[in-house]
C-alpha cells in the first residue's frame, strides 16, 4: 500500500472508530436518561455544536432495545481517545447519580 493510501486509510480508520466513540456515549446517556449534549457542554463550554455528536444522536434507540453500556466501557473509550474533560463530567454524574454498572 502507497504511503499516502495507507495514511488515509489510518485516518478512516481512525475516524470511524471516533465515531464510534460518541455512539457509545450517546447510547449510554439515553440508556441513563441523561441528556448527551448537556454533559458534552459541560466538559467543553466554549465549543459550540458537535456534529458528531448530533448525527451519533440520530443513531441512538430506546434504551428498552439497547445493550447495557457500561460506566466502565464509556469511561475507557472517552478516555481512549483523549476525552479527559468529557469522562471528568461522566464520572460526576455517575457519582452524584450512583449509577452503577
Amino acid at each position: 500500500m502507497e504511503k499516502s493510501k495507507r495514511d488515509e486509510f489510518i485516518i478512516e480508520q481512525y475516524e470511524n472508530d471516533e465515531q464510534m466513540m460518541i455512539l457509545i456515549f450517546a447510547q449510554w446517556c439515553v440508556n441513563n436518561n441523561l441528556d448527551a449534549k448537556e454533559l458534552y457542554k459541560m466538559a467543553y463550554p466554549t465549543q459550540l455544536e458537535n456534529p458528531a455528536l448530533n448525527k451519533a444522536l440520530e443513531q441512538t434507540v430506546p434504551k428498552e432495545q439497547s445493550d447495557e453500556i457500561s460506566t466502565h466501557i464509556v469511561q475507557h473509550v472517552l478516555q481512549l481517545f483523549g476525552n479527559d474533560d468529557l469522562a471528568f463530567v461522566v464520572q460526576q454524574v455517575i457519582d452524584e447519580r450512583g449509577i452503577v454498572g
